[in-house]
């Protein structure tokens, strides 16, 4: 069976790294090539690997010579956006990690998949852990009339709420086909107090160092 070739997107960034130590890893799977926006060399620093693993701050270049089958974004939302017009039109399929994506990126990315007949995986995270988190309240919302969400994540976190938490709330919203009743607050001492809302859910944000 012929390998996956993998491109990874934000090759230098946390769970970039993670991601292409875990290509490197699998033996189903061939690290083609990794992108960041300021590439300092030809070739990545991969000590696991004695191949040279191209390395290059331009992706549709690198998609011309590497031909992969799928590219793994871990980058910011504008960032991922770019990719994706880059990608998708070159029926490369996607895996995009990325949060901070809008309503309107996902519309563009389900249009792309679309017309170029190719897909995209958006995953906002990949614990377990959260999936099950994700599937239960999706569940759950079906039974009850109210909901708010609280998430807390490190002070370097760049999208507030997390991506994590919006496709939670997306997916409550889904399940239970109307908006949740969102109490009225007569008085707001702070601007802001309530938190975001999404469909009747609240949603506060939690940011702490460490």
């Amino acid at each position: 069976m012929a390998l996956i070739r993998v491109v990874v997107n934000g090759a230098l960034g946390r769970m970039g790294h993670e991601v292409t130590r875990a290509v490197l890893e699998d033996p189903e799977l061939r690290l083609v090539g990794a992108v960041e926006e300021k590439a300092p060399q030809p070739y990545l620093p991969a000590p696991e690997t004695p191949d040279l693993i191209p390395f290059s701050s331009n992706l549709g270049s690198l998609i011309e010579k590497a031909c992969p089958d799928v590219v793994v974004d871990f980058t910011r939302a504008q960032v991922a956006m770019e990719a994706v017009r880059i990608a998708l039109p070159l029926k490369v399929n996607m895996v995009i990690g990325t949060t901070g994506l809008s309503e309107a990126d996902l519309d563009e990315i389900r249009g792309l998949c679309d017309k170029h007949e190719v897909s995209a995986i958006v995953a906002p995270n990949f614990s377990l852990g959260a999936v099950l988190l994700m599937h239960l309240a999706k569940t759950a919302s079906r039974f009850f009339e109210n909901a708010e969400i609280i998430e807390m994540h490190h002070d370097k976190k760049l999208d507030a709420p997390s991506g994590t938490a919006m496709a939670t709330a997306r997916l409550m919203a889904e399940a239970r086909g109307s908006r949740f009743k969102y109490p009225s607050t007569e008085r707001e001492m702070l601007a802001g107090a309530r938190g975001g809302e999404l469909s009747g859910i609240a949603i506060h944000s939690v940011r702490m160092p460490g």
